[in-house]
């Protein structure tokens, strides 16, 4: 099996591509090792010392590391669980996602269809690659209220991408939406 590592634009992440579906449809975003619980991939990956977050993607892992250590020394353990685990045949995920709701009016139905459209066709797509996700979580008086993961969360440069990239299209496209925000959990 051969695993290829790409950097994103979050220096303290690492995507990794294993040549095979990770989530097929989906992601799951994993900030501790207490919420990995349901993945045992992710169990495996928090195991090592210095990891700090793990996203799962359709095709990629993404993994943060925390401040003390290298990707030196930390990248090749990496590999070798996810390695590991994909020779082992385990599985990713383990039961349900605990789906969270969406703050959402009746009477914006119309609305939040367009802007998820252009999130799934347009934004996702582009976070995808830099080893992350939007999740979309509500939308109230003209504010969309955002969920950023994987290398998304936490990169110096996800409040630009939110206000400068996702806002500016949203309110090109959807003149409704005034502003977007981040939601952190």
């Amino acid at each position: 099996m051969f695993i290829e590592t790409e950097g994103t634009p979050n220096p303290a992440t690492l995507k990794f591509l294993p040549g095979q579906d990770v989530m097929g449809a989906g992601t799951a975003d994993f900030a501790n090792a207490d919420s990995a619980g349901r993945s045992p991939l992710a169990t495996a990956i928090f195991a090592l010392p210095g990891v700090a977050r793990v996203f799962l993607g359709g095709d990629f892992i993404t993994v943060t590391k925390s401040d003390e250590l290298g990707w030196a020394s930390l990248r090749p353990q990496v590999l070798g669980v996810i390695m590991e685990h994909f020779v082992a045949g385990l599985p990713v995920i383990e039961g349900e996602d605990d789906a969270t709701a969406e703050d959402v009016s009746p009477e914006d139905a119309e609305v939040v269809a367009q802007i998820k459209e252009l999130l799934d066709t347009r934004v996702r797509p582009a976070v995808a690659s830099d080893g992350g996700d939007i999740v979309f979580r509500g939308y109230r008086d003209g504010v969309v209220r955002l969920h950023m993961q994987g290398a998304c969360s936490g990169c110096p440069s996800s409040s630009a991408t939110l206000k400068h990239g996702i806002e500016n299209m949203l309110r090109h496209y959807v003149p409704e939406v005034t502003s977007v925000e981040q939601v952190l959990a």
